[in-house]
């Protein structure tokens, strides 16, 4: 007798009460991430994700498992629909703006975190997949580029929890260094915004450490980090790449059997192109634009309400500090390369 399936009605009934447990806890961090946008949203909803989650566990471990549904579908389809939403603040017109003398910087603090986190992580016995994770949001723009390399690399709800932890303190650590940096070094606020948008991760960071600076210094800042945030998409092309091989491998399979590349690059990078180019065409409204990067920031609130709702805090204390010691070492290569690339320029 055939398998019969459940009606597309059950399936959702199934999910909606995590879905709305993620929503409502994710409307409590909106409020505190627009309290304190050095916090964020995002890490707001992550962390406060892991403390409920906590007490449901001990409490009601029955809700834990109805929950379950939801919250995995709002860790992953609500997060993919998240990144595509982040194409509509990007357009070619940014990239030309900023100018070829930022891309030397750019590259070479990317460069040098994604080789330091494969190599020092390796060094430091932490797992791949949290490595990538700590690798790919500092070198990138934090929550957002965790937030497309998690359904990629199919990351574990405590490795994600551990990342944003990770990249979020060295955020704070960022914003009050850099100011008085900058101000020692005797940079403009020119060079200031550029320091600031590619030695920063997490977009609420880099205004809070730039707007101290001044305004100039802001705007700058901002241009810079919308533009590196296009880096997002070799690097998760890449790490398919990688999955795929690693995949092909475990099942026995060549390594030199060529995958379809239509299963290579996920459907949420190519509905970023898609809308980054329509962006790119004027054809979004500008007054659409901050409409649409308060949504995205709300669904990737929501996702990672639902991944720290989710997370294995024993597994997440079993982690020990090296990550947080590898996040720290990686922060520190991105500040020194990117000083170093602007004195040598």
């Amino acid at each position: 007798m055939p398998q019969t399936t459940a009606p597309p009605t059950a399936t959702w009934r199934t999910r909606l009460p995590g879905l709305a447990v993620a929503v409502a806890l994710a409307l409590v961090a909106t409020a505190v991430g627009t309290a304190l946008p050095v916090v964020g949203s995002p890490v707001s909803g992550v962390l406060l994700g892991v403390l409920v989650g906590g007490l449901l566990r001990r409490r009601s471990p029955t809700l834990v498992g109805r929950l379950a549904p939801g919250l995995t579908t709002a860790s992953k389809l609500v997060l993919q629909v998240a990144v595509v939403l982040l194409g509509a603040r990007l357009s070619l017109a940014q990239v030309a703006q900023v100018g070829l003398e930022s891309l030397p910087v750019m590259l070479g603090t990317v460069a040098v975190c994604l080789a330091g986190a494969a190599l020092i992580g390796r060094a430091l016995g932490v797992g791949r997949e949290l490595r990538t994770l700590i690798g790919t949001g500092t070198a990138i723009c934090g929550a957002s580029a965790i937030a497309a390399v998690t359904p990629v690399v199919r990351a574990s709800s405590s490795n994600v929890a551990y990342a944003l932890s990770t990249v979020f303190a060295f955020n704070i650590a960022a914003v009050l260094v850099f100011p008085p940096l900058g101000q020692l070094l005797g940079m403009s606020e020119e060079a200031f915004g550029l320091f600031a948008g590619t030695a920063v991760n997490d977009t609420s960071s880099v205004v809070a450490a730039a707007a101290t600076f001044g305004s100039v210094a802001a705007d700058h800042a901002v241009v810079v980090k919308l533009v590196r945030t296009l880096l997002i998409i070799p690097i998760v092309i890449g790490l398919g790449l990688a999955v795929a091989r690693r995949d092909r491998l475990a099942a026995g399979a060549t390594a030199t059997a060529r995958p379809s590349v239509l299963r290579l690059v996920p459907w949420f990078l190519v509905g970023f192109l898609v809308l980054a180019g329509v962006n790119s065409l004027g054809v979004v409204p500008d007054s659409w634009h901050s409409p649409l990067a308060t949504a995205a920031t709300f669904l990737i609130t929501v996702a990672l309400t639902a991944i720290g709702l989710s997370t294995d805090l024993p597994a997440l204390r079993a982690a020990g500090v090296r990550p947080l010691l590898l996040g720290g070492v990686l922060w520190l290569l991105v500040t020194g390369t990117a000083l170093a690339i602007m004195w040598a320029l």
